[in-house]
């Protein structure tokens, strides 16, 4: 069987599982939450690069997992200024060019700010990042920053941390149809079966943090997603059957319940 593998940016992935490192209780839970998940791919807060803090620092112990890239973000990050210097410091201490752009400045509902985020990439670009942006389920916004050269694009499943699924499951399939890079469903989600949705979908992959950190076994759900992600991707392959409007037998219908005991 030939090994389902996708691009982002020239770096090719198998799972198409991504993590978030936030909001774990502690290091330790995190480490081995990543381990069962099967990830190739964490984002790291830029903060919780602190190589004098070992309390307060990921870099450390997830440098050491094999297999593992890290992605930097831009969390925290107000504005397309400094979300790109950000960026810039992320990538010098983690010596990835993966870069998640995350630019939330309201703290009352953490929504990506598109023009920030549109701003910000047009510079990451030009410096050679691999882009990753976090933006709403807009199709148009999806497009522009394909063709600005952004790697993939990751639009909200739902808000931040909310855990309400695929509320915008319409626009995903939107930007799904149009784009000629990475799909990638970002926040939201809650379980594994709406990451399975996802994939079925035609998403490329999910990342997904706090379904994985708040559940009372990080660990174990973390082992759930990698299954759920690897179900959604196989039945995408595999093809789903059409949906119809109206009633249709499994089995053909004969006449032989109409025939005569003469006949």
């Amino acid at each position: 069987m030939v090994k389902d593998i996708f691009e982002i940016g020239g770096e090719e992935f198998g799972s198409r599982l991504f993590l978030g490192t936030g909001k774990f209780s502690d290091t330790k839970t995190m480490v081995e939450a990543v381990k069962a998940s099967g990830t190739e791919l964490v984002t790291v807060a830029l903060r919780r690069f602190n190589r004098e803090q070992a309390e307060d620092d990921l870099y450390g112990p997830l440098s050491e997992l094999k297999n593992v890239r890290l992605m930097p973000n831009t969390s925290g990050a107000m504005n397309a200024k400094e979300a790109v210097r950000a960026a810039m410091l992320g990538r010098e201490l983690s010596k990835s060019p993966i870069v998640k752009l995350e630019i939330h400045p309201n703290p009352h509902h953490l929504l990506p700010d598109p023009i920030e985020t549109y701003e910000a990439a047009i510079e990451l670009v030009k410096q050679d990042f691999i882009v990753l942006p976090y933006i709403p389920a807009d199709p148009v916004l999806a497009k522009r920053l394909e063709e600005i050269g952004c790697a993939a694009v990751m639009p909200l499943g739902a808000a931040i941390g909310t855990g309400k699924g695929l509320s915008t499951a319409g626009m995903i399939k939107i930007i799904i149809r149009d784009a000629d890079i990475p799909v990638v469903v970002d926040a939201g989600l809650r379980a594994p079966s709406e990451a399975a949705r996802a994939l079925e979908m035609g998403c490329d992959a999910v990342l997904v943090n706090s379904a994985i950190a708040a559940a009372e076994n990080p660990a174990a759900m973390a082992a759930a997603f990698k299954t759920g992600t690897e179900t959604g991707r196989a039945a995408y392959l595999a093809g789903l059957m059409p949906t119809s409007e109206v009633a249709l037998a499994s089995s053909p219908l004969t006449n032989f319940l109409s025939k005569t005991d003469s006949e």
